[in-house]
């Protein structure tokens, strides 16, 4: 007689538990494919003297900063996007800018937070990964166990104050047939950037050539598949870049603010 035996189904992390695991630094990667589910957010972290400014940029540009949230100054801590969510420690890398430039990459922010300092968290495209998934809409850089691909196009942000810039846009690759679903799937979703700007050629949007994004790694083209791409929370780093605050604290593309909020029925 021939016994089969199985093993239980890997367990999958809560946001809250994957937070824990990120500040304990046994999850040191992308959160793409995590906490699905769930929203996730990116990060920028400025002087209180230049958060207003930022803050209505967000306000006019809300396809790329959709605000999940907005600290107090010199609090880092933002229970109104999960329990015990530290921004300082709760991110598997964050990005340190000094007068727009990049001065350093790290996996925890406690000794240098300081108490003028205020966090805004943008919402992301991964928080509408498990809608196309659960559709039958493959998500190839969570395939790839990559943070996908990011570009910086020709499409021109609203200014406000010294932040102004490009859009940046992710891109997932489809057939137009699916192309066509994904539209109307991640359009449900509009604190996660909502449907996406462009598909097809991407040289309309000053995107000249996808194996080389601005951000993150080239995922895989199959036959007939087209680009489809979608405003992208890393846009702040761009506008940070050319406003060149004194300093700013970012996520590192891909590497996300995870928080409990339910990904469908918010915004």
């Amino acid at each position: 007689m021939n016994l089969v035996t199985t093993t239980p189904a890997e367990e999958v992390p809560t946001p809250l538990e994957l937070r824990r695991q990120i500040r304990s630094g046994i999850h040191k990667t992308t959160t793409a494919g995590q906490a699905l589910g769930h929203l996730q957010g990116n990060l920028v972290i400025l002087p209180a003297d230049w958060a207003l400014d930022f803050a209505i940029f967000c306000q006019r540009n809300p396809k790329p900063c959709p605000l999940l949230a907005i600290s107090d100054p010199g609090d880092p801590v933002l229970p109104s996007l999960g329990e015990d969510l530290n921004i300082c420690s709760d991110l598997p890398k964050y990005r340190i800018w000094e007068n727009g430039v990049l001065c350093a990459e790290v996996q925890d922010i406690s000794d240098v937070w300081r108490g003028n300092f205020v966090a805004f968290v943008i919402g992301c495209s991964f928080s509408f990964e498990e809608a196309l998934i659960s559709s039958g809409l493959g998500v190839r850089h969570i395939e790839e166990g990559s943070e996908g691909s990011m570009y910086i196009t020709n499409i021109e942000t609203k200014r406000a104050g010294a932040f102004e810039g490009s859009l940046v846009v992710s891109m997932r690759p489809y057939t137009e047939a699916n192309a066509i679903r994904a539209v109307e799937i991640t359009a449900q979703f509009p604190m996660a950037h909502g449907a996406p700007v462009h598909f097809g050629d991407p040289t309309k949007i000053g995107v000249v050539d996808l194996s080389v994004p601005d951000f993150g790694v080239a995922v895989t083209f199959r036959e007939d598949e087209i680009p489809v791409f979608w405003a992208c929370g890393v846009t702040p780093q761009v506008v940070v870049k050319n406003a060149k605050p004194p300093i700013c604290i970012t996520h590192a593309p891909g590497h996300m603010v995870v928080t409990d909020l339910p990904s469908q029925g918010v915004g």
